[in-house]
C-alpha cells in the first residue's frame, strides 16, 4: 500500500528502454516540436502584423494557436529531456502543474473549435448580420469565454485528483501526467469523486460536438444553395481547415478514450496518446496554411520582409 502524501515523483512512461531508441525518440519529438513552434509562431506573427488579417475568423484562428503552442509545450520539452537523460521521474508538482495545463489547454482548445463553428455558421448562412453578431467585442467575449471555462472546468478536476488519496503506487501508463492514469493509482473506490465532475464534463462537451455538427448541417446546405461555382468554391474554403482540424482533434480524443479494451495495448496507446496529444498541434497550422489563401499570401509577405528586405 502506498500513501498518496509520501509520493514526491510519479514515473513517467518510457518510450523504449534502448539507448539508441530513446535518443530516436528524441530527435523524433525534438523535429515535432520545432515544427509546432515554427508553424504556430509564424501564423501568431503574421495574424498580429497583417492588419487585413484583423478579422473575428483570424483572430480564433491565433487563439488556436496559442493554445496550441502551450499544449505542445506543456508536454514535449520534459519527455525530451527524460529521454535524454535516460530518466522517467517528474516531480509531485510538476507533475500535477503539468496536467492542469495541457488540460487546461486542450479543453478551451476544443471550446474555442466550437465558438469557431459558430462563427463560419454566421459568416456563411447569415452573412448580413455578420458584423452584429461577431463583432469585435463578441469575438473577444467569446474567446474568453473558451479560456475561462476550459480554466474552471479543469481546476475543479486537478484539485480533485489530487485530493485522493494514492494507494497504487507512482508509476503512470503514459509519457506526461493525465488524469485518467492518475485516477488509476487511487485507492478502490475513492475515484468515485471524481465521477460527477466527468458526467458534467462530458456532457458539456458532448453540447459542444452535437453544435458543431448541427452548424456545419446547416453551413453545407447553404453552401449548395450557392449558384456560381466560384461562390461555393470561396465559401467551402473558409469552412474545411477548420472542419479539418475539428476532425483531427475529436477523431483522435474518441479513439483515445472510447476505443473497445480488446484493442489495447501498451504500444497502440503510446501511439494514440502521441497522436491526440502531440500531432495536431503540429499539424493545425499546416492545415490553415494549406488550404487559406489570404494566410498563404499574408505568410509569403512576412516571409519576403523577412528575408529579402534591403
Amino acid at each position: 500500500m502506498f500513501n498518496g502524501s509520501s509520493i514526491t515523483q510519479f514515473l513517467l512512461l518510457a518510450f523504449s528502454d534502448r539507448r539508441e531508441l530513446q535518443l530516436l525518440h528524441f530527435w523524433l519529438f525534438l523535429g515535432i516540436y520545432l515544427a509546432a513552434l515554427l508553424g504556430n509562431g509564424l501564423i501568431i506573427t503574421t495574424i498580429a502584423c497583417d492588419h487585413h488579417l484583423h478579422t473575428p475568423m483570424y483572430f480564433f484562428i491565433l487563439n488556436l494557436s496559442l493554445l496550441d503552442l502551450g499544449s505542445i509545450s506543456t508536454i514535449l520539452p520534459k519527455s525530451m529531456a527524460n529521454s535524454l537523460w535516460d530518466t522517467r521521474a517528474i516531480s509531485y508538482p510538476g507533475c500535477a502543474a503539468q496536467l492542469f495545463l495541457f488540460a487546461f489547454l486542450m479543453t478551451a482548445e476544443y471550446y474555442l473549435l466550437t465558438v469557431m463553428a459558430y462563427d463560419r455558421y454566421v459568416a456563411i448562412c447569415k452573412p448580413l448580420h455578420y458584423g452584429t453578431l461577431v463583432g469585435s467585442r463578441a469575438c473577444v467575449h467569446m474567446a474568453a469565454a473558451a479560456w475561462g471555462t476550459g480554466f474552471l472546468n479543469v481546476l475543479l478536476h486537478t484539485a480533485n485528483t489530487f485530493s485522493l488519496p494514492l494507494c497504487q503506487g507512482n508509476v503512470l501508463d503514459q509519457f506526461f501526467c493525465e488524469i485518467p492514469h492518475i485516477l488509476k493509482l487511487s485507492c478502490s473506490h475513492s475515484y468515485l469523486r471524481e465521477v460527477w465532475l466527468i458526467v458534467v464534463s462530458i456532457c458539456l462537451a458532448f453540447g459542444c460536438f452535437v453544435f458543431i455538427v448541427v452548424s456545419y448541417v446547416q453551413i453545407f446546405r447553404a453552401v449548395l444553395r450557392i449558384p456560381s461555382e466560384q461562390g461555393r468554391h470561396k465559401a467551402f474554403s473558409t469552412c474545411l481547415p477548420h472542419l479539418a482540424v475539428v476532425s483531427l482533434f475529436i477523431s483522435t480524443v474518441m479513439f483515445a478514450y472510447l476505443k473497445p479494451p480488446s484493442l489495447s495495448s501498451p504500444s497502440l496507446d503510446l501511439v494514440v496518446s502521441v497522436l491526440y496529444s502531440v500531432v495536431p498541434p503540429a499539424v493545425n497550422p499546416l492545415i490553415y496554411s494549406m488550404r487559406n489563401q489570404e494566410l498563404k499570401d499574408a505568410l509569403r509577405k512576412v516571409y519576403e520582409y523577412t528575408f529579402f528586405r534591403h
